[in-house]
């Protein structure tokens, strides 16, 4: 039995009773070069078998993708393929049209098949005359042995006689190439699209290389062109920091599949901007993250507009706490013109007057630190930031007070983490709260009391650093707890303290991105916790 193949070398299969006795059956190619014996696990009756059965399937009168579907699934179980696909050369592209098996091919992949770079994945040419109609591609899971390489010289060759003769063929062709054209329009838009936004946007596969990069990345002091950027690695392209930190950054996403997002400042265009920076995963059908888009997006007018609106509502919250202004100082006044009346009444009576003048000199400087508190919660703190170690704050804030009259009485303990990121910060103001948080502890403590300042790393993943004051005071109640950072609220004894430190305090903290917490407990003592961002690499 012999099988012509059209437009292509004879292929001769020839059946065991057509050789010598004793001798295996062999598949060879006309004119014959070489003589290979089919391999012990695919024996050749199988083979002749399935071209056999091939070559009638294609004389079936259904619609073409159908009958080389049903081609491709037979062949492709007949030699164990994890793929056999059909790409047909459509105005010199190649396109993968039908396919069976488990896996999918890439254009890459076929690319290196087509080069003779691979073992186990076998490209063969479907040549009708002189004309490519397309490329029959297998893969498998180990090397390919010669007769089933001429297996599919053989497969190639029939399914190029038969699209090139099929009249659904051309029309499929004509079609694939209308698709072709949408999607190079689609293509196109989408690029249009992507150019138009405002943001800077970047795409990476899994190799770290570039696959998509807006015009918005082109321009600008630190632009760079599409084409050099296409194709390259991130870390080829930007040099602004460590590889080693992009990378980190990245590898997060890849493993958890989190979006990431973050502020960072940057006066690479001449002036400080602020920008934000978002990482997000694209997920391919099986759920796994396959690419990273990345979006940069300039955000210094909204931060900018958003401290004047916080600056308003601070402004607003001093009218309303007006009130309680003049509540707080009417106090101290009204004690101060009762010495005062008192010794405008007994001028002879010079016994009391040191007494009284030390209780209006008090009473004063008590006007004078509610009006100071107030200016500092209400007036914009414009106070330089550097890189530092909360440690050193800490360290700077126990010297000041160590010659403090209450201070001497207690116990300090310090329990200073190692090894912890430094943070961007005003040093002042760090020292500030952490003085207002000593001194709350000293006023809610008996004589000899404790009290614990504890910096540490926050619980892993967190990117902050935490300091903790812990005080054996009387503690507060949870509905204390809910109102000890109101402005002029105040757990103290009447004229011992203003209510605007917590205040302060937490307007500093949140203004470094921060936040402060409490916990606390009748009898117990108080805790206070905060947590301040580490600086970017």
């Amino acid at each position: 039995m012999r099988y012509q193949m059209i437009g292509h070398p004879v292929l001769c299969l020839t059946r065991a009773e057509d050789v010598s006795p004793g001798s295996d059956l062999v598949m060879k190619a006309r004119p014959n070069s070489s003589t290979a014996t089919l391999s012990d696990d695919i024996d050749s009756a199988t083979l002749i078998a399935a071209l056999a059965d091939i070559a009638v399937r294609l004389t079936d009168a259904r619609p073409t993708e159908l009958v080389v579907q049903d081609v491709l699934e037979r062949a492709h179980l007949t030699v164990g393929a994890s793929e056999l696909s059909v790409w047909l050369d459509v105005s010199g592209v190649l396109t993968r049209i039908w396919g069976a098996g488990p896996d999918e091919a890439s254009v890459e992949e076929l690319g290196a098949a087509l080069a003779g770079a691979t073992h186990d994945t076998v490209a063969r040419e479907m040549l009708f005359g002189p004309r490519r109609v397309g490329v029959l591609l297998a893969r498998f899971q180990s090397d390919v042995g010669e007769p089933v390489e001429r297996f599919l010289e053989a497969l190639a060759a029939l399914l190029a006689a038969f699209v090139a003769n099929s009249e659904r063929s051309r029309r499929l062709e004509s079609d694939l190439q209308i698709r072709m054209r949408e999607v190079q329009e689609q293509k196109r838009f989408t690029e249009t699209v992507l150019d138009l936004l405002p943001l800077g946007l970047y795409v990476i596969d899994r190799d770290y290389r570039i696959t998509v990069w807006n015009r918005k990345r082109e321009t600008g002091m630190q632009g760079v062109s599409r084409e050099e950027a296409i194709g390259k690695t991130i870390f080829e392209i930007l040099h602004r920091q460590p590889a080693d930190v992009v990378r980190r950054e990245f590898d997060e996403v890849f493993a958890t599949g989190k979006t990431q997002q973050f502020q960072t400042e940057s006066s690479a265009s001449g002036s400080l901007r602020t920008y934000r920076l978002s990482k997000i995963p694209i997920r391919d059908p099986r759920g796994e993250v396959t690419h990273i888009i990345t979006i940069g997006e300039d955000i210094t007018d909204w931060v900018e507009a958003r401290e004047l609106v916080a600056q308003s509502e601070k402004l607003a919250a001093i009218g309303r706490l007006a009130a309680g202004i003049m509540h707080e100082i009417n106090n101290p006044l009204a004690t101060i013109a009762a010495c005062a009346e008192t010794m405008a009444l007994d001028t002879k009576s010079v016994e009391g007057e040191p007494e009284y003048l030390k209780i209006i000199e008090s009473e004063v400087q008590r006007c004078k630190r509610i009006i100071d508190g107030l200016l500092d919660f209400s007036r914009p703190r414009a106070q330089e930031r550097v890189s530092l170690q909360v440690n050193t704050v800490v360290e700077r804030a126990l010297f000041l007070l160590k010659h403090h009259a209450r201070f001497k009485q207690l116990t300090v303990q310090a329990e200073l983490g190692t090894e912890l990121r430094s943070v961007h910060a005003s040093s002042e103001q760090l020292i500030q709260v952490m003085i207002a948080l000593l001194m709350n502890a000293a006023d809610a403590m008996p004589q000899y009391g404790r009290v614990l300042v504890r910096t540490r790393p926050a619980p892993r993943g967190a990117k902050h650093v935490v300091i903790e004051v812990q005080d054996e005071g009387t503690g507060m109640s949870r509905n204390q707890m809910a109102r000890i950072f109101e402005p002029f609220y105040t757990t103290k004894e009447p004229g011992r303290g203003t209510g605007l430190g917590l205040a302060i305090c937490h307007g500093i903290v949140a203004d470094h991105g921060g936040r402060i917490e409490v916990s606390s407990e009748p009898g117990k003592g108080t805790r206070f916790t905060i947590l301040l961002p580490v600086e970017e690499a």
